[in-house]
């Protein structure tokens, strides 16, 4: 027997008793977007490395260490997309969709990091995003926010907050890099390894980091939002305002800073402590620099994205996906010719009932087997042929759930007797 070939560790398959809970959640985030008037577009996998190289930032953990990058056989690298919004930017400028243009889109799909697999975090990952461009105030800010909380109440979720934080203007960052670099090498010492690497490289990262004794020292350290240029501190102060009267909760966060260098001005991150150490299941902010630095013409952008496992997690923890339904009709036979009569009665019901879902057994296997078969799946009804059916042009209908109530009608009758057994159908 030939060696079995097994997934790559980190990406996984999702099984159909598990897509049908995938395919619930996307149509919940789809009619939430759309709703704001938000169109879809579906973006390559594979970019050229430098689109990430030049967005993302060269010395993020994202491009140093996790990008699935490869030479192609013309010799030129590209990488496999770990993220939505450089290669949204590139089609953006591209196909002329940005300039002195207002665009609402947002998109839904795979990304590939090569991090240590764990709960909440793997190697093929999926992600649902919007991405807003030549909208400049704190308005459109809101509006995503506003949104995610829309799709929270939707789905239920409970015990998940804002946190929110103005990384200000390219300038005010500069002038606070300074401040910034000037402390943290007065306490080197206590800096762990990553930090006093990226210390000389983006000691703006430096404020994301998770290690106890950095985030220690961290608490004395110089404030972005206390560096804030006028024009950036009345954008934040306006977005606050309108969270407020919004009645959004949130809570103003000084060292979130996200892990992507275009963002500038607006950043945030919706978290739950019910996922261990993998918490953020949306984030998002504003990279008003990003179109000009990937060749468009200047343009701001604001956008998000959320991780559809770590939400799929979190609506299971707290009991909140649906139970995912069967076939509503499941339809049985006996002999060769009354398996093509079943076939014909299948396509007849879903022609006349669109709306219903109907589940015709093929292949071998009695009418017990057959019967046990229909009563796992689900299905609320039963429709038998036999030879005695198939010749009287008849159908046996039977309710599988609650009194199994079984009656023949004609084929013609079928609809009208699911309908007086089955109200709800």
């Amino acid at each position: 027997m030939a060696e079995r070939i097994q997934s790559i560790r980190g990406m996984h398959d999702i099984l159909p008793e598990q897509g049908a809970a995938w395919s619930w959640l996307e149509a919940r985030i789809r009619g939430v977007v759309e709703q704001y008037g938000y169109r879809r577009i579906r973006l390559p996998i594979v970019e050229k490395t430098e689109l990430f190289a030049r967005s993302i930032g060269a010395v993020t953990d994202i491009v140093e260490k996790e990008m699935y990058t490869f030479q192609d056989r013309n010799g030129e690298s590209l990488t496999l997309r770990p993220e939505g919004t450089a290669g949204c930017v590139r089609a953006g400028i591209e196909h002329g969709l940005l300039h002195n243009q207002l665009v609402r889109l947002w998109y839904a799909g795979p990304m590939f990091r090569h991090e240590r697999p764990q709960k909440g975090r793997y190697r093929q990952f999926h992600q649902a995003g919007v991405e807003t461009f030549g909208m400049e105030g704190p308005d459109i800010d809101a509006e995503l926010i506003l949104m995610t909380a829309r799709l929270w109440r939707e789905l239920g979720l409970e015990n998940v907050r804002l946190e929110v934080n103005s990384l200000g203007s390219a300038e005010a960052r500069a002038a606070h890099r300074v401040a910034l670099q000037a402390f943290l090498r007065s306490r080197i010492d206590e800096l762990d390894e990553d930090s006093r690497r990226r210390l000389e490289s983006n000691p703006l990262r430096v404020l994301d980091s998770k290690h106890p004794a950095t985030r220690e020292v961290l608490r004395d350290a110089p404030q972005l939002l206390e560096a804030l240029d006028d024009a950036s501190r009345e954008h934040f102060d306006a977005l606050c305002a309108t969270l407020s009267e919004a009645g959004i909760e949130y809570v103003v966060n000084p060292s979130l800073v996200r892990g992507l260098d275009y963002y500038s001005r607006t950043v945030f991150e919706w978290i739950t402590d019910e996922l261990g150490a993998q918490g953020t299941i949306c984030a998002g902010g504003r990279y008003d620099g990003l179109v000009d630095q990937l060749g468009g013409r200047s343009a701001p952008g604001c956008g998000f994205a959320m991780g559809l496992e770590r939400l799929l997690d979190l609506l299971e923890i707290q009991g909140l996906l649906p139970e995912m339904p069967g076939p509503q009709v499941y339809v049985l036979s006996q002999g060769e010719a009354e398996r093509r009569a079943a076939l014909l009665l299948g396509e007849a019901l879903r022609q006349a009932r669109p709306d219903l879902d109907v589940l015709v057994h093929c292949g071998e296997g009695g009418l017990k087997a057959q019967m046990k078969r229909a009563d796992r799946s689900g299905a609320q009804m039963a429709l038998i042929i036999g030879e005695q059916e198939r010749v009287e042009g008849s159908v046996t209908v039977r309710k599988l759930r609650g009194d199994s109530e079984q009656v023949k009608v004609a084929q013609t009758a079928v609809l009208a007797e699911l309908q007086r057994l089955w109200p709800n159908a």
